[in-house]
C-alpha cells in the first residue's frame, strides 16, 4: 500500500494500480522500457493490473515476466469493463492511468485517476475525466514514487 496525504483532498490509501496498454504503457503494442522499470519499482507497493482490447496481440508476451495481472478485454462496453474491473478492486483504493476514450470511466471511478499524454496522443473525455494530466507514462508513474508532486498538484 501506499498512503499520501494531500492538503485540502484528504488521505488517499492506495493498494492497486490500474494501467491501460497501448497509448498509456505501450507504443504500437510494445511495452516501454521506462514504463516496465517504473512499474517494478511500484509492484513492491500496489497490486499493478493492466487492462486491455490488446488491439496488437502482444499484452501477454511483452509483459511476460513483470509482476502484474493483465486483463484482455472482449470487444464492446470495453470503458465499462474498465470501470467495473476498478470497481471489482475497490474504486478508493485505486489509482488509474490511460489515455482513450475508453478509459474515461476508469479514471473518473478511481481515487486518483491520472490521464497520460503519450505518443497516441489523448482523448479529450480521458482527460476532463482524470484528477492529473501528466505528459507521458514517465511523469504519471513518477508521481506515485514521488508523492510531493501529487501533493504539488492536488493541494487546495
Amino acid at each position: 500500500m501506499k498512503a499520501f496525504d494531500i492538503p485540502g483532498l484528504g488521505r488517499l490509501e492506495l493498494e492497486h494500480l490500474v494501467l491501460d496498454y497501448n497509448g498509456t504503457i505501450a507504443r504500437d503494442g510494445a511495452v516501454l522500457p521506462e514504463a516496465v522499470e517504473r512499474m517494478t519499482v511500484l509492484a513492491q507497493y500496489l497490486s499493478v493490473h493492466v487492462i486491455t482490447a490488446d488491439t496488437f496481440g502482444s499484452v501477454r508476451l511483452q509483459l511476460q515476466g513483470l509482476h502484474c495481472q493483465v486483463a484482455v478485454l472482449a470487444p464492446g462496453n470495453q470503458a465499462e469493463a474498465k470501470r467495473n474491473h476498478i470497481r471489482s478492486l475497490g474504486a478508493q483504493r485505486c489509482a488509474a492511468m490511460g489515455n482513450g476514450r475508453n478509459d474515461r470511466l476508469m479514471l473518473a471511478e478511481a481515487a486518483l485517476g491520472i490521464a497520460i499524454l503519450g505518443h497516441e496522443g489523448m482523448s479529450v473525455a480521458a482527460m476532463t475525466a482524470a484528477d492529473i494530466v501528466a505528459a507521458n507514462i514517465t511523469d504519471g508513474l513518477d508521481l506515485l514514487l514521488h508523492p510531493l508532486r501529487l501533493t504539488a498538484t492536488l493541494r487546495e
